[in-house]
Formats: C-alpha cells, structure tokens, sequence
C-alpha cells in the first residue's frame, strides 16, 4: 500500500521524498520509458510552484512513434484509451500559439512537451498560493505543454474538493472532485484545442494506478507511479517512516 498520510509529518520531510520520487520518476523515463526522441530533466525553480520533473522534445518537431510498444513506444489514444475511471473533456477550445519560441525552454534549446508535477502543500495552503499554481497549468496548458499532475495532500478551504477540480471549474467547468473516502487526484491533461482531462482519485493506502504522460495530443506513455514511490519509499529515513506506518489508534 502505497499513498500515506503526509499530513503527520512536517512540510520537510515530504520535500525530501518528494525529491526523492523525482529522481525514480526521471530515471524510469529515461531508463525506456521515453521514445527516442524524448528525455527528462528534474528541475527547481525558486519563487513559488513549478513543475518539477520537465519532460523535453529534441529537435524533431515531425516525430510520429514508429508504433505501439510497453517500453519503447507510445501508445495512441485511438487505439488504447488510458485507463482511468473519469474521462473529461471540455467544449471551450484553447486558441495558442504552439511556436517553439512560447514553450519553455531548457538550456539546451530543446522543446518542452510535457510537465510532470508533484503537488507540495505549499501550493494548496492560502487562496493566493492556489490561485499562483492553477494559473501556471492554465499557462502550461495554453503553450501546448501536457501534464501530468500529483496531488497526495487532502483538500484544503481554497480547493474544498481538490487542485483538479478548482482547476477545471476555474478555467473551463464544473467537474467531480475527491471525496472524503479518496482524498487525493492524480490527473493529466492533454494539451489540444479542446483540453481533456483523464482524473483518477486515490484513497489513503491505497496503491498508485500507472498514469498516462501525453507526448503529442495522440499518444502517450505510462508512468509507473507505483512502482517509482515505493523506489523512493526505500530510500526515506526510517525514523519517520515509523511515524507514517503507525495506524491511528
């Protein structure tokens, strides 16, 4: 079982694993997940959220994958559909121009396709704080870039039913939110005229589901969310390991 309940431990130490995960997540991608013609960076930004893992194009902005594969392809969203319990797509259409010089860009000069982004409390504590990090996917979103977001901490007064849905009724409708029994959302959200999000809710020990990372608005690949926190897991110290593993009496 895999989701704990970070909440009892002090802002730092889920910083610290945070790290951690993002490290497993980069080496998993790069390790084969990735076609190719795709990599990943893990990156830190000062001066409030960002996402933390980039997923970079190289200079190849006419790559198509060459097929369907578990490893080393992607899989078409036609063909295989990802596996998540809450499919929305919204009628509103994102008119942006996709140019590379408004992606984000890393010092390579490498195109940005895809944001992966694990949620930290510090972004859910004040209205202003959620707020700042909803207009950063809008943003992420509105250049073209997909993502793919983590949200391990419960709800707070300014997104009473989770980041995903202040994000989809701030920016395009009213939409399902967590519930008390699944306090927590991984969702991603394909990048296209008319965005859709593929949203799954996740209850306290529970094990992660794998989610889809959209590389073009057509294909995608399937991060082992599972398998890369429990890489992390390992590596966190024991003594608040303890604190997290004791069931409330």
């Amino acid at each position: 079982m895999s989701v704990h309940d970070w909440t009892r431990l002090f802002d730092g130490a889920f910083h610290h694993f945070h790290l951690s995960w993002i490290s497993e997540l980069s080496r998993a991608l790069n390790g084969g997940l990735l076609p190719a013609d795709y990599y990943a960076l893990a990156e830190q930004v000062a001066g409030g959220p960002h996402p933390d893992v980039l997923t970079l194009e190289s200079a190849n902005p006419g790559w198509k994958p060459a097929g369907i594969g578990a490893n080393r392809g992607a899989l078409a969203v036609a063909e295989k559909p990802p596996q998540v319990r809450y499919t929305i797509e919204t009628e509103k259409s994102i008119y942006a121009e996709k140019a590379d010089h408004i992606a984000i860009h890393h010092v390579s000069g490498d195109r940005t396709v895809a944001f992966i982004e694990i949620v930290s409390a510090g972004n859910k504590h004040s209205t202003h704080a959620t707020t700042s990090f909803l207009e950063k996917l809008a943003a992420a979103l509105e250049h073209g870039c997909h993502l793919l977001v983590i949200d391990l901490h419960p709800p707070g007064n300014s997104n009473p039913q989770g980041i995903h849905a202040e994000f989809w009724k701030t920016y395009y409708e009213e939409t399902q939110g967590v519930t008390d029994d699944e306090p927590y959302s991984l969702v991603a959200y394909r990048a296209d005229l008319a965005p859709t999000a593929y949203f799954e809710p996740v209850g306290l020990h529970r094990v992660l589901p794998d989610m889809p990372l959209f590389l073009t608005p057509e294909h995608y690949i399937n991060v082992p969310l599972e398998q890369t926190y429990q890489r992390a897991w390992e590596q966190f110290p024991q003594r608040w390991k303890q604190t997290l593993e004791e069931r409330p009496s």
